[in-house]
């Protein structure tokens, strides 16, 4: 007989069970409206946030960088030129390892050490924007990347428009150079307006209208597939380009006045004075700015930074000189508007001047002296005496305040950066430099052009560009026109009068002066019938000779020879060219005197007849070769600590009247 199963036991069991299969079945449930609720989330309420992921993993946007403006001359010839160059480009979202990544590229590219460091810092601080890791990349670099290009994923080869300098050495000085944007540079500009952008103006003109040339990125937007390549284009916007640019300089002046300095070290600049547009603007040695775009050797810079003829210094921007005598003119009329002395006011010139109470002889250049001088004697023989008794008279502070009229002291508001403002000194300024009281024997050595007195070129010329134009107070400047996007308005006339006590008159009368000096005076052997010149030299002490001491140009090395300046502007009745050039080591005005004539010549006389023309682009490419070959040289020889001439190159200069000053 079998017994039946117990049934409390079995009745626990089911009950058990279908606890368990409820609970198991809640927990099913809930999960399932789990799964409903994050279900509706993502196609509801999230719905249009990850639809646009979705488009970002498929859809790129890349930026267009505009074509950067071109730079011209008066004339239309062109100075700074954009061209294409293949360039390698990193897209930092699509490579797993930078470092490894560009190790690679490395031997492939021909990276520099500094190449891949900027190149790390920028992938590092962008998170979608393409870097660009060289530029300028040979048919053959491209060639073996091509073969290599299924191994870098995010690596690719663009075409993109450059800077070129076709002139290289010629502007370089006024018209600077664009380098590789820094890491200091990314700092301070605007990351949206320079998307796409690999080059910034570092320097001259690049630098100072750099908002004017740079333009305004566009865009493409494509779709790409899962590896990247383009399925189509979507959307684009043009990138605007930058404003063109056209300069007042005259590539003819420029590159006789190139020419005229050559070997030797020494500025020159030539102003209308009508305007103050600038017409040539050389500093001499110079440099070939081309090697600054993609990144300059290390070698060649520590060359240039070596070069003791320093030819990344800007002497007509930034050279700050004794003026000497070149200032005379400028100093006479200081006289007459504070009625100190007039025309017919004479002083006796013995060959010296002493202070009262004081034995010390402040000599004339004429150890005799020049006997009775007025101020228009003063001019034509520079009479150093007469100059001493009128700043005696004058003082320091009433010299500060009218040499500061003519932007002695201070900038001239030149369209360039880095302008240097020189000294014109006053009791204030020595108070505060110094901590010392002025001297009155500090106010003779000042007159003449000497002691704390410093000036540029630039502020030499332009000076002398008011002095023809009757007081007409000048902003020097190098903008003539732009045409582009960007409405631009120019200088076109001078922007005042300088304040003057004397009679309008004077104005002529002291051109009349200088006419002088080339008719019978100091420059007398670059007169010319063909034109009326007006003119000053002037001789700038560089080496102090002691009281008794004559000056001794051959126990001196050349180097500390004196500087030569020469200032003038023609025609006397109608001036159209104002020029100041000085030459370092030049002896004096008189061997400067003959540069400036060449230059008035060519601007008022062959310019239309005989222009000098840019050189064909076959002729170019020769010139620019033997201009690498001759840069290699030197940069050898200075490496190598090889000695270089250091005489300054005279001997094309024509020794004329005499050469006191």
């Amino acid at each position: 007989m079998i017994k039946p199963p117990h049934s409390s036991n079995i009745q626990r069991e089911n009950l058990i069970f279908r606890r368990r299969v409820i609970v198991a079945s809640v927990f099913i449930f809930l999960g399932l409206l789990g799964l409903i609720a994050r279900y509706a989330y993502l196609q509801i309420y999230t719905h249009e946030q990850y639809v646009t992921q979705s488009d970002n993993n498929r859809i790129k946007l890349i930026s267009a960088p505009p074509s950067r403006g071109y730079i011209y001359d008066r004339n239309g010839v062109i100075l700074a030129d954009n061209h294409p160059v293949f360039t390698a480009v990193v897209s930092p979202d699509e490579i797993e390892n930078p470092e490894q990544t560009l190790a690679l590229l490395t031997p492939i590219f021909q990276l520099t050490p500094d190449e891949v460091t900027e190149a790390l810092k920028a992938l590092k601080k962008s998170k979608n924007e393409p870097v660009t890791i060289k530029i300028g990349l040979s048919e053959q670099q491209v060639a073996q990347f091509s073969e290599r290009k299924p191994f870098f994923k995010g690596v690719t080869i663009q075409s993109k428009l450059t800077r070129t300098y076709p002139y290289s050495d010629l502007f370089a000085h006024v018209i600077g150079y664009v380098g590789r944007i820094s890491d200091n540079d990314s700092k301070k500009l605007d990351k949206k307006l320079y998307a796409g952008t690999d080059l910034i103006g570092k320097t001259g003109i690049e630098k100072f209208y750099e908002p004017l040339l740079l333009g305004k990125p566009g865009y493409q937007s494509i779709e790409t597939n899962a590896y990247g390549d383009i399925i189509k284009k979507l959307d684009t916007k043009p990138p605007i380009p930058g404003n063109d640019i056209y300069l007042s300089l005259d590539y003819g002046l420029q590159k006789l006045t190139s020419d005229l300095l050559a070997g030797k070290r020494g500025a020159a600049v030539a102003i209308d004075p009508s305007t103050g547009e600038i017409l040539a603007f050389v500093s001499n040695p110079s440099f070939d700015p081309n090697p600054f775009i993609s990144g300059i050797s290390g070698k060649e810079y520590k060359a240039l930074q070596q070069d003791p003829d320093m030819p990344l210094y800007n002497r007509a921007l930034q050279g700050q000189y004794p003026p000497g005598s070149a200032i005379k003119p400028v100093e006479g009329l200081a006289g007459i508007h504070y009625g100190i002395m007039g025309w017919d006011t004479t002083i006796y010139d013995p060959g010296y001047f002493s202070l009262p109470g004081d034995s010390h002889k402040f000599r004339d250049w004429k150890k005799s002296g020049h006997g009775s001088v007025n101020l228009h004697k003063s001019i034509v023989e520079s009479v150093d005496t007469y100059y001493y008794k009128l700043s005696y008279q004058l003082g320091i502070d009433r010299l500060h305040d009218w040499m500061s009229r003519f932007n002695f002291g201070s900038k001239t508001g030149i369209d360039l950066p880095g302008e240097k403002v020189g000294v014109y000194p006053s009791t204030e300024w020595k108070m505060k430099t110094y901590k010392k009281a002025w001297l009155p024997g500090e106010t003779i050595s000042v007159s003449i052009g000497q002691g704390y007195f410093l000036a540029t070129p630039l502020q030499i010329a332009n000076s002398i560009a008011m002095l023809a134009s009757d007081g007409q107070h000048l902003t020097p400047h190098l903008l003539k026109k732009s045409t582009g996007a960007v409405h631009v308005v120019p200088i076109e006339k001078p922007d005042g009068k300088i304040q003057y006590n004397g009679n309008p008159n004077d104005w002529q009368r002291m051109h009349l002066a200088m006419e002088d000096v080339i008719k019978r005076g100091t420059a007398r052997s670059i007169y010319t019938p063909a034109y009326r010149i007006a003119g000053k030299t002037g001789t700038a002490q560089v080496k102090s000779i002691a009281q008794g001491k004559r000056y001794n140009e051959a126990a001196l090395d050349s180097r500390h020879w004196d500087h030569g300046w020469f200032v003038g502007f023609a025609p006397v009745d109608n001036p159209q060219i104002a020029i100041a050039v000085i030459i370092e080591n030049g002896r004096h005005g008189g061997w400067v005197a003959p540069i400036v004539r060449k230059m008035m010549d060519y601007w008022l006389l062959d310019r239309t007849k005989k222009p000098i023309l840019p050189p064909t682009p076959d002729a170019l490419a020769k010139i620019n070769a033997d201009k690498d070959f001759a840069k290699q040289q030197r940069i050898d020889a200075i490496l190598s600590g090889k000695p270089l001439p250091s005489k300054p190159n005279t001997a094309a200069l024509a020794k004329i009247g005499n050469a006191a000053d």
